[in-house]
């Protein structure tokens, strides 16, 4: 026999088992592991507490901690009592086993094997599934506050007659329930109907009854309670038709339609009925000790759902509505019109006729009137960046946005004028920095000033600055420079301290040093802060570094839209923040909105793609922060700013009849201050958000029609143009501009966009919106509709034009020559005595730097040739005639040509209104323009307007020499 001498005792000889030291370093390194996880985790929760605390928004952060707490713990621990009792439950309900069968013979080696452990595995199954449930119920945070502090819309669904914040607030959380109680309650089924197998309560393959009848009565419970849920699913199904998705006529159509009404409905409230009396039988198994009624119940409720809830609506579908779909489904349109464009806020979305050709043949007054009707942006805030970044961008650790922004700034008299306005943040991408950590995150902490020009002007191409240089000069008047929050500023720094921070640096200055006075931030002075930053940003340099101390303080989340939307993480957010120089201080204005996706009956619309254009796409720095990307309510119910010194965040009130702001703001108490705690200075500088705007122009290009006849036929379907001024094929851009519309006294601070006809070119409409937040017309919409009889240019057309026009074309190859670059602005469009005034800066990159300057603007004016001169003045001059002067350049889009005494003179007239007159028939076949006509056209409309000059000339010689 084998020596077993050293085969249990081995271990106690040394042999095979580890040494005490050993065995404390494991041990000391296990609760090491096990510390350092746990401060881990505390540097994240501790981290996070501080940052809120610093901006005076602890109560969000309690609030959601502790709404997720309490939800963690109550679903948790409910869903792993209700599994353990039915464990414990099932296992006390077991057979006694005697005379075992093969299958029971088997399982009993896993019922010795689990026996001394039957306790510890009912806590852990139970602690596993409390942690999952709980963990999924913490992520409902925003549903339980929605619910409990739910404020009534005042408005009725027009079905059930509901008040809307059911459908809102009350309906979500209920479905929560439902999906919770269906989880728990197949998981109790699961557990029990295991543990039942296990002890023998369920046989497969035993001879005798298959089930004892204590596990027949457990089981049936679980299954009467899971069809009961179903009998709950069905009845709260009635109310979701009303916020359903269908797809119907290319959009995210909601509500009910005519088979929902007449076959859905009734068909949810029948099955309501046959599950009720289903789960009674599965009760009834009880007494009853047999599934015999309860399987054929449920087998009944089975082929009801098919033939009732699915068969039967597709025949009413069938046979039904699509023989007279129109007649059937108009009412039901007509609510889903309705309620869209009151959900989206469009109801009251001025449309009216304009006839898209002018009202006079006045070019004196036509020209007098253009300067009126817009103050002209020929700055593009897309384009120049580059122009800014060069004359003002003083050292390479400055930089500026891509994208500037458009606001209204006084001039020197008082009037308020369109401005081009970017700030100088820091970028740290300069080529100028040595980076290294305490350059990139205690030296170089902040911007410096803002930099703003005229949108309507240029000087030899380039901007004129109305704020510039460093330290900063202007009209601006005094302000606190210094900017530490901005767009571009995504690192964090540590500033306060002893290190010294660059403020600012110019050739004549030399450099500037400061040190950070503000509140903001996070006080390192304590060692727990410090260590806990260290782990939570991985820079163990915080914890030791000499640079820190007394009175360091931490900046992070330094964007405004991030701050945004930490302190307020149930608002939507704008793409697109901009700054103001407001009271003296540099303000970042941030548009918010409050969304839901539960109007009845209003389409749903997806925030991602509704407010991409040209300028968004791809780039995520202009892209909605959505809380929810797919909504069928909007409201801009926030205005935000944040200061770009002290970070400080501040939220009001805008919309002041949102129930969903109400709501949040029961919620989150404190947090949104009142609408008249907005400065007047601040109020001047608000104004229509673009992101709102483009989701709005999303649903009119189908909602502008409130006929359910005329929007079922799609004859009055629009869609956004593509971008004509470049190649993405992107949505166009809304544009910000002062301008006046029919019917307005005077010029506004304006938004509008176009619309063209789906599927072709020509232009349809027109919408501006009044973005003056001191206006009494504020956020009201006007939509200027073309007729349909006619042809008038859209922007692809026009811009078309501008390309073929030969005299054009040769001067843009010409302004191409060498290494330069030619970039079209962009394409304004003002409406203008009965017609509408096409505008386009273009710009020229030349030389090694490429910067655009402002060198052409092209203008037509309702079919007019196009004029590409130096100026704006220029062009219009070209277009209308000059200011004061009586003789008005022939217009070769008259009915007639000017007269002439002269034979020759007037035939070379007519051949040229005939080949301007083929050169418009050209472009608008009905299968797109036709170039090559086009081209030919234009050819002889030069040839002929060049022998009617020089007929002209020759006449007028020849009379001057018969007078002498």
């Amino acid at each position: 026999m084998p020596d077993r001498g050293q085969g249990p005792r081995g271990p106690r000889t040394g042999a095979g088992r580890p040494s005490r030291r050993v065995r404390v370093l494991i041990l000391t390194l296990g609760v090491l592991a096990v510390l350092g996880m746990a401060f881990s985790m505390f540097a994240g929760f501790w981290t996070d507490w501080l940052w809120y605390r610093s901006v005076h928004y602890s109560s969000v952060f309690t609030t959601t901690l502790w709404t997720k707490i309490g939800l963690f713990f109550v679903f948790g621990l409910l869903t792993a009592f209700v599994v353990g009792l039915n464990i414990w439950l099932a296992h006390r309900l077991r057979p006694p086993l005697s005379a075992m069968s093969m299958e029971q013979q088997n399982l009993d080696r896993y019922r010795m094997g689990l026996a001394p452990y039957k306790t510890w595995l009912l806590v852990a199954i139970s602690a596993l599934v409390g942690l999952i449930a709980g963990a999924s119920a913490a992520g409902q945070w925003r549903t339980w506050l929605m619910w409990v502090n739910g404020v009534p819309f005042h408005q009725k669904d027009p079905q059930f007659h509901l008040d809307i914040s059911f459908y809102a607030f009350e309906l979500p959380w209920y479905r929560f329930l439902l999906a919770f109680g269906f989880a728990a309650v197949i998981l109790c089924l699961i557990a029990a109907a295991f543990t039942h197998y296990l002890y023998g309560g369920l046989r497969l393959t035993s001879p005798g009854a298959r089930a004892t009848a204590a596990a027949t009565g457990h089981l049936s419970v679980l299954l009467g309670l899971f069809v009961a849920l179903k009998a709950v699913a069905y009845w709260l199904d009635r109310y979701g038709l009303a916020v359903k998705s269908s797809g119907f006529k290319a959009g995210d159509w909601t509500g009910l339609r005519y088979v929902d009404a007449n076959a859905y409905l009734p068909a949810k409230t029948i099955l309501f009925c046959i599950a009720v009396i289903c789960a009674l039988l599965f009760f009834a198994t009880l007494w009853r000790r047999t599934w015999q009624l309860s399987v054929i119940g449920f087998g009944l409720m089975v082929l009801s759902a098919v033939l009732i809830g699915g068969l039967y609506p597709a025949i009413v579908q069938k046979f039904q509505v699509q023989p007279n779909e129109q007649a059937k489904e108009a009412p039901y349109v007509q609510k889903n019109i309705a309620a869209t464009r009151k959900a989206y806020g469009i109801d009251d979305s001025q449309v009216v006729k304009y006839e898209g050709k002018p009202d006079t043949k006045d070019d004196a007054k036509l020209r007098a009137d253009a300067d009126d009707a817009a103050s002209i942006r020929i700055m593009d805030p897309n384009i120049v960046s580059p122009t800014f970044q060069q004359a003002q961008q003083v050292k390479d650790y400055y930089g500026f946005p891509a994208n500037l922004d458009v606001d209204r700034y006084p001039t020197k008299d008082g009037k308020l004028q369109d401005t081009v306005i970017g700030v100088r943040e820091l970028n740290l991408k300069g080529k100028g920095i040595k980076h290294n950590w305490i350059n990139d995150h205690f030296r170089y902490t902040h911007g410096y000033g803002v930099v703003a020009a005229k949108g309507t002007e240029a000087d030899d191409g380039e901007p004129v600055f109305t704020e510039y240089n460093l330290p900063p000069e202007g009209d601006l008047g005094g302000y606190r420079p210094q900017v530490y929050y901005g767009e571009k500023t995504t690192t964090y720094s540590i500033v306060g301290g002893p290190q010294k921070e660059i403020d600012y640096s110019t050739d004549d200055h030399g450099e500037k040093t400061t040190s950070y006075t503000g509140k903001s931030g996070v006080n390192l002075d304590n060692p727990v802060n410090r260590a806990a930053y260290a782990v939570a940003f991985n820079e163990p340099q915080i914890l030791y570094s000499g640079a820190i101390g007394k009175g360091s303080r931490i900046l992070y989340n330094r964007t405004p839209k991030e701050r945004v939307e930490a302190v307020a993480p149930w608002l939507t957010i704008d793409g697109d923040a901009y700054p103001a120089v407001v009271d003296g201080r540099i303000q970042w204005i941030v548009d918010a909105y409050t969304t839901s996706n539960g109007y009845p009956y209003s389409s749903r619309t997806t925030l991602g793609d509704t407010t991409a254009d040209s300028l968004s796409t791809g780039r995520d720095d202009r892209s909605v922060v959505a809380q929810q990307n797919q909504v069928n309510y909007i409201r801009n119910s926030v205005k935000a700013t944040v200061d770009a010194y002290t970070g400080e965040v501040r939220l009001y009130q805008w919309d002041t009849q949102d129930p969903v702001l109400k709501t949040w703001m029961k919620a989150f108490p404190g947090t949104v201050r009142p609408k008249s705690a907005i400065s007047p200075q601040l109020l001047s500088h608000l104004r229509y958000p673009q992101d709102l705007f483009k989701v709005q122009r999303e649903l009119l290009t189908r909602y502008h029609v409130t006929d359910a006849q005329t929007f079922l036929t799609g004859s009055e379907v629009w869609q956004v143009p593509a971008d004509p001024t470049n190649k993405s094929g992107d949505a166009v851009p809304p544009y910000y501009l002062s301008m006046k519309m029919p019917g307005q006294s005077k010029q506004a601070f304006s938004l509008s966009t176009t619309f063209t006809p789906a599927g072709r070119y020509s232009l349809s409409a027109f919408m501006s919106v009044d973005s003056e937040a001191d206006s009494a017309d504020y956020g009201k919409i006007r939509i200027l509709k073309l007729p349909t009889s006619q042809t008038v240019d859209g922007p692809k057309q026009v811009q078309s034009q501008f390309n073929s026009e030969q005299d054009i074309a040769a001067a843009i190859k010409l302004l191409k020559g060498g290494d330069s670059e030619v970039e079209y602005g962009n394409l304004l469009t003002v409406p203008l005595d009965g017609g509408l005034l096409y505008v386009e800066p273009v710009y020229v990159r030349g030389g090694g730097l490429k910067l655009p300057l402002q060198r052409k603007v092209l203008v037509t004016y309702a079919g007019k040739p196009p004029a590409f001169e130096n100026t704006l003045g220029e062009a219009l001059d070209k277009i209308f005639g000059k200011q004061g002067d009586t003789t008005a350049p022939p217009d070769t889009g008259a009915a007639a040509p000017p007269a002439s005494g002269d034979p020759t003179v007037r035939q070379a007239l007519v051949d040229a209104q005939k080949a301007f007159d083929a050169g418009q028939k050209a472009l608008k076949q009905p299968d797109g323009p036709d170039w090559a006509a086009y081209a030919k056209a234009q050819k002889d409309l030069k040839s002929a307007l060049e022998r009617a000059e020089k007929a002209e000339h020759q006449a007028t010689g020849k009379k001057g020499g018969n007078k002498g």
